[in-house]
C-alpha cells in the first residue's frame, strides 16, 4: 500500500531534527509515535484541504520510518483512507506525522518526552 521511499515535509523534518537533538529519539522512531498520537487525537487528514509538498530532503525506506510498526500503521491508514491511493496515502500518513509532532516537539529532556507518551 506505502510504497518503499517515503518523505515528510521540510518543517516536520526539522520538528523531528531538533527533537533528536534534545531527547535523542531519533527521526524515525519520533515520527512513529506522533503517527499513532495523531491518530489517537482523532486527527484526520483531508486531501481537498491540503497544499503541502514533501518536500523533505530526508527520504528513507518504508522499513526505517515504519519499523514493527509498519503492518499497524498501514491498516490504519487502509481503515481511514481506504479511497486514498499509495500518493495520497503518503500524505495522509505525512499529515499525520506533522499533527502528532506538534504535541512532541518542544520537550528538552527524555525524561519530560516519556510523561507525554
Amino acid at each position: 500500500m506505502l510504497p518503499n521511499r517515503m518523505q515528510l515535509n521540510r518543517q516536520t523534518e526539522e520538528q523531528l531534527k531538533k527533537l533528536k537533538a534534545y531527547t535523542g529519539i531519533t527521526p524515525n522512531v519520533a515520527a512513529r509515535l506522533a503517527f499513532f498520537r495523531s491518530v489517537e487525537s482523532n486527527f484526520r487528514y483531508s486531501p481537498e484541504r491540503d497544499t503541502k509538498k514533501l518536500d523533505g530532503s530526508l527520504v528513507l525506506d518504508k522499513i526505517t520510518w515504519l519499523g514493527d510498526t509498519s503492518q499497524a500503521t498501514e491498516l490504519v491508514l487502509q481503515m481511514l483512507y481506504a479511497d486514498l491511493d499509495s500518493k495520497e496515502m503518503i500524505k495522509a500518513w505525512a499529515s499525520h506525522v506533522e499533527d502528532g509532532i506538534a504535541a512532541l516537539r518542544n520537550h528538552r529532556s527524555m525524561s519530560a518526552f516519556s510523561t507525554v507518551i
